[in-house]
């Protein structure tokens, strides 16, 4: 990713989608993105996202090959994370996506862990219990069943 980016101080939403990208880097500038869009690159690891942890709200990583999600704890105020077909096989990795409290979209399909849950039938139910504040998984609404009870209580 070119330093020139460091000019777009006022850029909101930036798309650098199918561009061979394998490194995040040099968003230093970006002080007001909200939304980044890094589909389709060779990018495999979300370090380099410090510099916008504190305005991003949605990041597009599918198609890429994300293994691990060290990193994404700086990201404070992500709301949207579509990072389907990626390489995420274990539960550990995913479970870093809980400590995203303002987390409530994720598109996950795809990745190695998401493929073995599915196909075993339990995908939903576990992820969104290792997430609960989500609102939305893969495009579907998350359904709790003990809603009701837990509002009463």
């Amino acid at each position: 990713m070119d330093a020139s980016l460091a000019t777009l101080t006022n850029c909101e939403q930036l798309s650098l989608s199918t561009n061979c990208i394998d490194k995040i880097t040099n968003l230093n500038g970006l002080k007001n993105l909200k939304i980044l869009s890094l589909g389709r690159n060779n990018i495999k690891a979300l370090t380099g996202l410090e510099a916008v942890g504190e305005t991003l709200e949605q990041l597009w990583i599918s198609y890429n090959s994300v293994e691990k999600l060290k990193g994404v704890q700086n990201l404070k105020n992500l709301k949207v994370l579509y990072m389907s077909n990626n390489l995420v096989k274990d539960w550990v990795e995913f479970e870093r996506l809980s400590k995203l409290m303002c987390l409530v979209e994720l598109v996950f399909t795809g990745n190695p862990l998401e493929d073995k849950h599915s196909s075993e039938g339990n995908w939903s139910e576990e992820a969104s219990k290792k997430i609960p504040h989500l609102k939305k998984l893969d495009g579907a609404l998350v359904f709790r069943e003990n809603v009701a009870e837990e509002d009463e209580g």
